[in-house]
């Protein structure tokens, strides 16, 4: 896509950083990371059970995770995950999950506590998805975390999980007798967009729930927030529009990078002298087929050279 803007904005497209490797230790490591805390299992459907644990710390050194199914590996996963779903299970059937931690010398922690969970019965035939719950709300439970609620869905087979959605990728599941949770491992004074679907036991999934924004609060000594506020994403024929108010640094804010589904995609520039004082905007020009669905977010280059926290997310349609 390429950028336009009334205002003289420049766009520059970002390319993909090598990764690199840990530096090389002095001495061999041997001390295993701890083990996984807040372990659960989550049956979503006759054949699939969702597992999920809290992030490891950074001080860990935590590079991995295996899953383990009655004491047997079933998913290696990088150390950025902390939930993944097993297939392929028997209906009606106990199972034992547990997870340990890799560290960056291979040095595997003792099993998290294990969660037990029995699969549902198979529903015959069952096409039907549930109604998307009419309600949700949330609120902040300090810089790093939220508590979210929904009210029930109903099913004709029943209802078997709700699973939590932010920028289109469920990041939590809660089971049927829930409606509510609280998520973690967020990040300070930073706005999220979270909707919630019931699903059944023949894995059809419901629409959307309503959308709920919270903001998580600072982080003590962070300083003024760093939100761009009032962010807009609109479709026309052939581009979308962008509007948001510039967070207030005490310094003119010329640098932006947008993040299209997740990831920076470009960084809006503007010239010297033409910040704009109040309400900034973007024209975007896209090529992509009318239709196509984008999760959009944008973030301010802060006076000391590093990014501010994340603006809301914004879903957009192309238009025809």
């Amino acid at each position: 896509m390429r950028g336009r803007s009334a205002l003289p904005a420049t766009t520059v497209f970002l390319l993909a950083a090598t990764a690199l490797g840990p530096a090389a230790c002095a001495g061999a490591d041997t001390d295993p990371p701890p083990a996984p805390a807040g372990l659960t299992a989550q049956a979503g459907s006759a054949g699939s059970v969702h597992v999920m644990w809290d992030p490891a710390a950074e001080r860990d050194g935590v590079t991995g995770y295996q899953v383990l199914q009655g004491g047997k590996p079933v998913r290696d996963l990088p150390g950025d995950k902390h939930m993944t779903d097993v297939t392929g299970l028997a209906p009606q059937t106990h199972y034992a999950f547990t997870v340990r931690a890799r560290d960056a010398a291979g040095n595997l922690s003792p099993a998290a506590v294990t969660a037990e969970v029995t699969t549902p019965p198979v529903r015959a035939d069952d096409r039907r998805a549930p109604t998307a719950p009419a309600r949700a709300a949330g609120s902040p439970a300090g810089p790093r975390s939220v508590r979210l609620s929904w009210s029930e869905a109903t099913d004709d087979t029943g209802v078997t999980a709700y699973d939590v959605y932010q920028g289109g990728v469920r990041i939590h599941t809660a089971a049927a007798t829930e409606t509510g949770t609280r998520l973690t491992g967020l990040r300070p004074d930073t706005v999220y967009t979270f909707t919630v679907r019931a699903r059944d036991g023949a894995d059809n999934s419901s629409p959307d729930g309503p959308p709920v924004e919270i903001t998580t609060a600072p982080a003590d000594g962070e300083g003024p927030p760093t939100v761009p506020g009032d962010f807009t994403a609109t479709a026309s024929p052939g581009a979308v529009e962008l509007g948001w108010i510039p967070p207030d640094t005490g310094h003119e804010v010329r640098e932006y990078e947008l993040h299209v589904d997740g990831r920076p995609t470009t960084v809006i520039q503007f010239a010297p002298g033409a910040v704009p004082g109040g309400r900034a905007a973007h024209r975007l020009t896209v090529a992509e087929p009318a239709g196509t669905v984008w999760h959009l977010k944008i973030r301010a280059r802060l006076p000391d050279g590093t990014w501010g926290s994340f603006s809301a997310e914004r879903r957009v349609e192309l238009a025809r």
